[in-house]
């Protein structure tokens, strides 16, 4: 039963919430990192086209860092064990269209969460 509650402790977390992105395309990004070293996650990051994966390699070096403090774990053994994309609230606004009309535009928020763990758990 120790171990089960042992393996729990052994992960770090990292959460970026109402960032201004779609999360759809957000979770492309995810997607290329997850199940990889951190430092490959980083390096595919570095080198993607994308602008979220900016706000993506943050909250990797947020996780990283909180496992490296608070869990005391060291930063070249760790994995990206999971880390996901969930929506946010959606920012609702007006563009005037013809004929005195007008139509939405959703401007939509993401929560970015990644959780990192070392090699041998992951």
């Amino acid at each position: 039963m120790a171990d089960t509650t042992e393996a729990k402790v052994l992960e770090a977390r990292a959460c970026a919430k109402y960032v201004r992105v779609a999360p759809r395309k957000a979770r492309l990004v995810v997607d290329q990192i997850r199940n990889k070293s951190v430092d490959q996650a980083l390096e595919v990051l570095q080198f993607s086209n994308r602008a979220v994966a900016e706000d993506v390699s943050k909250v990797v070096r947020s996780a990283v860092a909180n496992a490296q403090n608070n869990l005391e774990l060291r930063p070249d053994n760790l994995v990206i064990k999971a880390a996901y994309v969930d929506e946010g609230p959606t920012l609702k606004r007006i563009r005037p269209r013809a004929k005195g009309s007008a139509s939405r535009i959703n401007k939509r928020t993401s929560h970015i969460t990644v959780i990192v763990a070392p090699r041998k758990e992951a």
